[in-house]
């Protein structure tokens, strides 16, 4: 089973698939291989002699050990689309996890901050100092664009429209999507690209931002930068950089932003659980944008 589950991690990083889920998704499989060897006296799991009725006791498994529906859930998944690629890949002959029913669970409301609390996290930043400029721009970025950490961290330079206030990014599964930014935005940026090269980049670095080391920055090391500042407006626990982006989105979305706009400029397929995946023309994203959101020049004008 090893072979096969390596052969499928090496498949999710070629689609693109965050740090994050490949993390998960390895350590599922490897939960899972552990608590197999049960059936597989040798040690040795014969994926091809795999049954359904053992990947039910694997999950009823997880529950006597406490494990929340929603966990239980996110198992199930990785085990379906594991297996949907073992039949593909022709490692096995029929899906075990076919008729394999991921459970229901209440879906928990994301954390955002209040525009003021986003406003107050924007000031927070040092621009007396080159990490703070730093700083103060993907702070900026990620709220004008709803980007991830790791969208942060692989936006490169040449994806970055002054002119025009448009970034290119690849999101997950390396779908490429263009978002607008406003002129705060931009007015960050570029102090922040004034001051890059003090970071000492390699020449042939493409990325935008830069960590300490002049290489770039890892997710990890974006959450710790992002942390920093997070928990000083904070007012309970519960908060992470993806708080930033569900600002984003809840922001546009109390301001009137057609829901369909803002699935495109998250990059989602389903933003809610029921809306279906609808395209716009990059016009209609911008005039989406410059009306609802609260740092666009626009809208400041407005007000």
């Amino acid at each position: 089973m090893q072979a096969a589950a390596d052969k499928y991690i090496r498949y999710l990083i070629s689609r693109g698939s965050s740090e994050h889920t490949i993390s998960a998704y390895k350590g599922d499989l490897h939960q899972f291989s552990v608590f197999m060897v049960r059936y597989f006296p040798d040690g040795i799991i014969d994926l091809k002699e795999m049954k359904r009725l053992y990947l039910r006791d694997f999950l009823r498994w997880l529950r006597e050990q406490g494990r929340s529906n929603r966990t239980l859930a996110r198992k199930a998944t990785t085990l379906k689309s594991f297996f949907i690629f073992c039949l593909k890949e022709k490692i096995i002959d029929e899906d075990p996890a076919q008729y394999l029913k991921i459970p229901k669970y209440d879906r928990k409301l994301p954390r955002y901050f209040t525009e003021a609390e986003m406003l107050q996290l924007m000031e927070l930043p040092d621009l007396s100092s080159k990490f703070g400029i730093r700083n103060r721009a993907m702070l900026e970025i990620m709220y004008s664009c709803g980007l991830r950490r790791s969208e942060v961290c692989a936006l490169e330079s040449r994806n970055i429209d002054f002119t025009n206030r448009l970034i290119k990014v690849m999101g997950k599964g390396r779908k490429e999507r263009i978002i607008p930014f406003g002129k705060e935005c931009r007015k960050a940026l570029k102090h922040y690209k004034k001051v890059r090269n003090e970071f000492k980049p390699d020449i042939k670095l493409k990325t935008f931002f830069v960590s300490k080391s002049g290489i770039s920055l890892t997710g990890k090391e974006l959450r710790v930068i992002l942390n920093h500042y997070l928990d000083l407006i904070a007012q309970t626990k519960g908060y992470s950089p993806h708080s930033i982006r569900h600002s984003f989105a809840t922001h546009l979305l109390e301001h009137g932003a057609d829901l369909r706009g803002v699935q495109e400029m998250l990059g989602h397929e389903n933003l809610s659980t029921t809306e279906i995946y609808t395209h716009l023309s990059l016009e209609e994203v911008k005039k989406v944008y410059q009306q609802a959101h609260a740092r666009s020049e626009e809208k400041k004008k407005k007000q």
